[in-house]
């Protein structure tokens, strides 16, 4: 059941609603501050009070919304709203069949089954930036892509899910949560977004999942 109340207008915000979209790079953490002094947020995002909707694993990279309202923020990372995140995976190994089927149909982890998933092999993606530092390759073992859409998001889910069915994920990139893309962002960019476009996106996407 999809949770009601998610209505409202900019208006409420005082007029100063704030949505960004952000291609978090390699090793980068999805925060602002860090004790241990790695990188994180602060080094590349100018926005004030913006903080991320979800988070992005450390040595994953790929698509981060920020914004300043909590309603949004739950909207998009609460898994009871069935909003879709989409990911490519490369990973380690020949994806067959009963492989993508497993992902589809729910892998069993340590904190128990996994939610039904979209799973299909495809293309490495044109045009996608290099990693620094690259991945490893090992001349025996071949690796192809993945696109992976979850309506969940536990903890390393992804990297859990394609092992448990024997292709260890090599590199982990999230395209898209929901209709926003990283079509266009480079690593370490940002795109403000109109957040009366933002709610309308967001209303529709509730009223089709009702």
């Amino acid at each position: 059941m999809i949770p009601q109340g998610f209505a409202f207008d900019v208006a409420e915000t005082g007029g100063n609603l704030r949505c960004l979209l952000f291609n978090k790079p390699f090793r980068v953490l999805s925060r602002f501050t860090d004790a241990a002094d790695r990188e994180t947020l602060g080094k590349f995002v100018r926005a004030k009070q913006v903080y991320p909707a979800g988070r992005l694993d450390y040595d994953s990279e790929g698509l981060l919304f920020l914004t300043d309202d909590g309603r949004i923020q739950a909207r998009l990372s609460d898994p009871r709203h069935r909003l879709l995140k989409r990911y490519w995976v490369q990973v380690e190994g020949e994806p067959d069949a009963a492989a993508l089927q497993r992902l589809r149909e729910g892998v069993v982890l340590k904190d128990g089954r996994t939610r039904p998933a979209q799973a299909r092999a495809m293309a490495e993606p044109a045009n996608l930036w290099p990693r620094d530092p690259p991945i490893r390759h090992r001349a025996h073992i071949p690796t192809h892509w993945l696109e992976i859409g979850l309506i969940e998001g536990r903890n390393h889910q992804v990297r859990r899910m394609t092992a448990a069915v024997g292709l260890p994920t090599l590199r982990l990139i999230r395209w898209a949560i929901g209709p926003w893309e990283l079509k266009g962002l480079a690593p370490g960019e940002t795109r403000e977004l109109d957040p009366k476009r933002v709610l309308a996106q967001l209303q529709r996407q509730r009223d089709e999942a009702l």
